[in-house]
């Protein structure tokens, strides 16, 4: 009973910490008088994978390799199916251009990459397959390179909708740092609550990192975009589902390989494929826009409906 309480006060923890990191650091970002979809994308994207960020290094740390990809391919699949589903069944999320033709591609890019990376057994014909340092590296570079892409996006003015409101600098700060202590706390119970719970359970950690931690740590991220959406804000909104994706693969994985590699489960790679149909799927349905590019409400449905089907099915894989 205590494990799963803390489990739950862990979630808490990593969850208004995440909160009060957003706030922090969306303010500042207001004071330099940053974009929508520049936050969206960075600041916000950043603070809502805070959580996913934390679990996987301590999670790495303590040898749960299976813990740490998990939760970072699960949480990628519930970015696009169940988060992406969720905010436009409350109302469609407008497209913009640059998004149909840049960052959902970059995103569908880095998973093609983590697979290469991530199948030494299966394309090199290694006896292990694993995340090293090296490949570390190279999902570092694909993060700086996204992260230098997106610095471009922010001097393309537009519309400003002063989502997030202004703090005096002390305040802020401080929300940034309670915000880093709470994700420090949380992702330490998390963790530890998870891999407990796993073996009585006689789960396998790569389920639980795809189940419970992936969706638990992808909380933030569902409340940023909710929250994005209700307030007619959707560059916030696509922007941090997008961004989340491509963050949580090439800058976690990438930080966390090059911290101590990681051993790759091979039967990963049906989630991986998930995750490439996930993003493939949101992509088709931006194009096929009748007016303009956006997914509508009853494309949401169907991005949820998959999201369920795919957890009914990791049940059944056990």
């Amino acid at each position: 009973m205590l494990t799963y309480l803390l489990l739950l006060i862990g979630f808490v923890f990593l969850i208004k910490g995440a909160d009060l990191l957003i706030d922090g650091a969306s303010s500042i970002a207001k004071k330099f008088k940053l974009s929508d979809l520049f936050i969206g994308l960075t600041i916000v994207a950043f603070g809502t994978s805070a959580p996913e960020l934390t679990i996987n290094i301590i999670a790495n740390f303590r040898g749960s390799a299976d813990i740490a990809i998990g939760n970072i391919i699960g949480a990628c699949i519930a970015n696009i199916l169940l988060i992406a589903g969720i905010a436009a069944m409350i109302s469609p999320i407008r497209i913009k251009n640059g998004t149909a033709w840049k960052e959902i591609p970059l995103a569908l890019m880095v998973m093609i990459l983590l697979f290469f990376l991530a199948n030494d057994g299966l394309l090199g014909g290694d006896k292990l397959s694993l995340l090293s340092r090296f490949d570390g590296i190279i999902l570092l570079i694909f993060f700086a390179v996204f992260m230098y892409y997106t610095f471009g996006i922010n001097k393309i003015k537009g519309e400003e909708n002063l989502s997030y409101e202004k703090f005096k600098m002390p305040i802020s700060l401080t929300y940034v740092l309670l915000g880093v202590i709470g994700l420090g706390l949380g992702g330490h119970w998390v963790v530890s609550s998870a891999i407990t719970i796993a073996r009585s359970l006689g789960l396998s950690e790569t389920i639980i990192g795809l189940t419970i931690i992936s969706i638990g740590t992808t909380l933030p991220e569902m409340t940023a975009s909710v929250m994005a959406v209700i307030k007619k804000s959707a560059d916030i909104a696509i922007g941090n589902i997008i961004g989340s994706v491509i963050f949580n693969t090439s800058f976690i994985l990438g930080l966390s390989a090059l911290i101590k590699p990681l051993s790759f489960n091979p039967s990963l790679n049906l989630d991986l494929a998930i995750t490439l149909l996930a993003i493939s799927l949101m992509f088709y349905f931006v194009l096929t826009g009748k007016k303009e590019r956006h997914i509508v409400r009853r494309e949401g449905a169907g991005l949820f409906g998959a999201y369920l089907i795919y957890i009914l099915f990791l049940l059944w894989r056990g």
